[in-house]
């Protein structure tokens, strides 16, 4: 028989450590990561099912019964901003946010743990930076008193899941950095190992 290379747990050919649905963190550190994981699902799946029904329903509307939903655009928008910003984090759940890695790849593992820490610790800075910029305009608009045409709900009410999208991806990050401080391989979030699936290549 012939014997099966094991692979390395960090580098170009490694591969996630466990489920995204699972996290290594422990204590209230895992309590969190669970959280924000099953916060990430519902907002997804409630998003996506409602707009798919909600457009569904309109072009039913449309061609039987020959008028459509007054509101349904307007729903549409407030659940495309919903998905966006839940999907940043659970992008960042995945390790699927776009990176730049021709020099980091060619650094040596010690190195590469160094600057995965500090990528993660910077950019989720910058996600709580953006979170709270996202209450200060939210705040703004709910101080000018403007209401959707047909909906007549506050435009506010539209952009709460803006900061909280922030918020929940600067989490993920923050945690990421954790994993990274605490655990001997490298990771690229909470429960994704550095590295390249099976079916694609390194360039």
């Amino acid at each position: 028989m012939t014997a099966v290379e094991k692979q390395p747990e960090s580098g170009p050919d490694a591969a996630p450590a466990r489920p995204a649905n699972e996290t290594a963190l422990p204590g209230i550190l895992g309590v969190i990561d669970i959280a924000i994981s099953r916060i990430e699902a519902v907002m997804l799946a409630v998003g996506v099912l409602l707009m798919a029904a909600n457009t569904i329903a309109n072009v039913l509307g449309r061609f039987v019964f020959q008028s459509s939903i007054f509101f349904s655009e307007e729903l549409n928008r407030i659940l495309i901003i919903l998905i966006t910003f839940a999907g940043i984090s659970y992008a960042a759940r995945q390790g699927r946010h776009i990176r730049m890695s021709a020099i980091y790849d060619a650094m040596p593992a010690a190195l590469r743990k160094t600057m995965m820490v500090g990528i993660a610790l910077i950019t989720s800075v910058c996600m709580f930076l953006l979170a709270w910029y996202a209450i200060t305009y939210i705040g703004t608009q709910a101080g000018r008193g403007r209401v959707l045409p047909a909906l007549q709900i506050p435009v506010w009410w539209t952009l709460v899941w803006v900061p909280v999208g922030f918020f929940m991806t600067g989490m993920q990050y923050l945690l990421t950095a954790i994993r990274n401080m605490t655990g001997k391989d490298i990771y690229l979030s909470t429960s994704v190992l550095e590295g390249y699936e099976e079916d694609e290549l390194e360039i």
